[in-house]
Parts: structure tokens; sequence; C-alpha cells
């Protein structure tokens, strides 16, 4: 850093408000390269940490830099760390919630700009959104009044965002976890006044979860850095690149992740259209887990019966 920060900082605690020429003096001084540093990072935090009132400049200054810190300067870029997601977790729960709109969203678009993240994480920010539904407590109410057991529609956006993120288990692709903790906050609040639209969102992530077809499988952090450090290598020439890579271990990667040989002159779009066609169906698995489900409380109950509704049109739909 060029300057010495505790001046503004003690200004910043004084009037309790950041202001937009405060980001600007932060901007200029802490990321006039786009580059955080450790120490950087700390420094936004007990900023954010001093319970001042934020302006929008300061919220979108904080999560992206803090953002960009854990996300993209630990290689390989997109892959949050397991030291990354622990610093992350640790600056958000030192009181053991989150406390500000700056906080949540920052976990939010982490989520988002991720290509992976820890697993650690992803439980950490649905335990986060979670409690918030439970307990009416936190950042999602923004301003309202506090009803616990209750879906508002903030929570909702929040809900569809996280679910959805390229960072949590896949791009579009609901998991087992996500749908178990729909569920609980369904019947947590199925006598409250929710949001209009979480009955729609309810049906359509638990609908993805067991019927969505994901032929994306995510990379590795340990495989996307040999990727990355093979893709840096910039001695071979570019007209040797194919046939290095159906040659290396990368290659073999490629083709387990993307379901394909793609290197060879086999066309999978037949494939894909059954495969499609056969996620829709309901396996074994997840019909037991659907029941168990359903028959939790010996009561059918209308989220899960426009659940049911929703599985039995699509599976019309497929001719089964």
């Amino acid at each position: 850093m060029k300057m010495d920060m505790s001046g503004l900082i003690g200004e910043i605690k004084a009037k309790q408000a950041i202001s937009a020429t405060d980001v600007m003096t932060l901007r200029q001084e802490i990321w006039p390269d786009g580059v955080i540093s450790a120490d950087e990072a700390d420094l936004l935090f007990q900023i954010n940490d001093l319970g001042s009132q934020p302006s929008e400049e300061w919220l979108e200054f904080f999560v992206a830099a803090i953002t960009e810190y854990v996300v993209n300067q630990t290689h390989p870029k997109g892959y949050v760390s397991d030291d990354n997601a622990g610093w992350l977790i640790q600056k958000i729960d030192h009181d053991g919630r989150i406390e500000s709109a700056a906080e949540l969203e920052l976990l939010v678009r982490t989520m988002e700009k991720a290509t992976g993240t820890p697993e650690v994480l992803q439980g950490y920010v649905l335990k986060q959104i979670e409690d918030t539904v439970m307990t009416g407590k936190g950042p999602t109410r923004d301003g309202c009044a506090l009803q616990p057991g209750s879906v508002s529609d903030n929570e909702v956006k929040i809900l569809r965002r996280v679910c959805y993120a390229a960072g949590s288990d896949g791009p579009g692709r609901i998991s087992r976890s996500e749908a178990d903790m729909l569920f609980r906050i369904k019947d947590a609040t199925l006598n409250s006044e929710n949001s209009k639209e979480w009955p729609k969102l309810f049906v359509q992530l638990v609908g993805n979860y067991l019927m969505a077809y994901g032929e994306y499988e995510m990379l590795g952090r340990a495989e996307a850095a040999r990727l990355e450090r093979f893709m840096d290598d910039n001695e071979a020439s570019v007209g040797g690149f194919f046939g290095r890579m159906k040659d290396s271990d990368i290659g073999g990667t490629f083709k387990k992740t993307f379901s394909t040989d793609i290197f060879g002159e086999k066309n999978a779009r037949c494939g894909h259209i059954d495969a499609v066609e056969q996620a829709r169906k309901l396996t074994i698995v997840e019909n037991s887990w659907l029941h168990g489900k359903i028959h939790a409380d010996q009561n059918l109950d209308p989220l899960e019966s426009d659940l049911l509704d929703f599985i039995a049109d699509e599976l019309a739909g497929t001719g089964h």
C-alpha cells in the first residue's frame, strides 16, 4: 500500500459512513493494478467490519476486490483454494453469522464467479442462507420487517443465484445437498406468508436435481492446474498442440470430462439425446429420496403436490 490507511479508517469510523469519495481513495491506493495483496484484503475486511453505513460504491468495490483476491489470484485461476475458502469463512464468520449485505453478496458472487469451490465453502454458503430464512435475521431482509420462518422475494433471488452458480455443483445443476436444504426450508415455511415466487422456485430447483441432464463434469482443482501449466507451455509450436494434447494425460481428462472422444471421428450427438431422455427418468436412488421426503410427515403439502405434477408432466413428455 502506498499510504497509511489509519487516517482514512479513523475518518470512516468517526462519521459511521463509507462515502463514494472514500471508495475512490481506496481504489486508487489499494487496487490501481487490479491486484489485491493478502494485507490489503485484510484491510478491506477491517473497514467493512467497522459497522459503518456503506455506499453502493463501497459494496461493489469490496465485493469485486475480495472476489478477485479469492478466485483469481491463486493458481489455477477460477478455482477457490482450500486456504482461501478457509480465510473467507473465518473473516465472515468471526461472530457466528453474516452481518452485512456486502458479506452476503461477496459469498454469492464468489460462487458465481468461480469455476470450482471447495465443498466446505459450498456448505457454508447454503447454511448461512438457510439460517437467515429460519431465524429472520440477516442481510437478506434488506431492511424489511423480520419474519422468521418465511421466504422473502430477496431470499428467492439469493437462493436462485447460489443454487445455479457455476462454483456450486456445476453450472445449472442442483446437488443433493441443495435439494435437501430446499425441502427443509419448505417444511419450515409451509404456513407462512412467503414470496409468490417461492413455490415455482422450489419446484424448478428440486425438479432440476431429479431430472435435469448434466453432461458437464467440472475439472478438479489439481487437474485444472495441470491444464493451466500445459496451456502456458510456449516452447512447443501451435501446430503440435493437438498432437501433444492427444498423447497427454490432460487429453484423457478432456475425454472423461466431455464424455466423448474429441480427437477422433466419433460423433456423440445421438448419444447425447438419449442421455438427456434417460436423465429425465427417476433412478431408484432418486425415487427413494423423493419418497422419503414426501412421506416424512405422512402429509402431501401443496408444494410437494406441485412437484409431483411437474415430474409427471416431464415423464409424460418422454413417453414413459
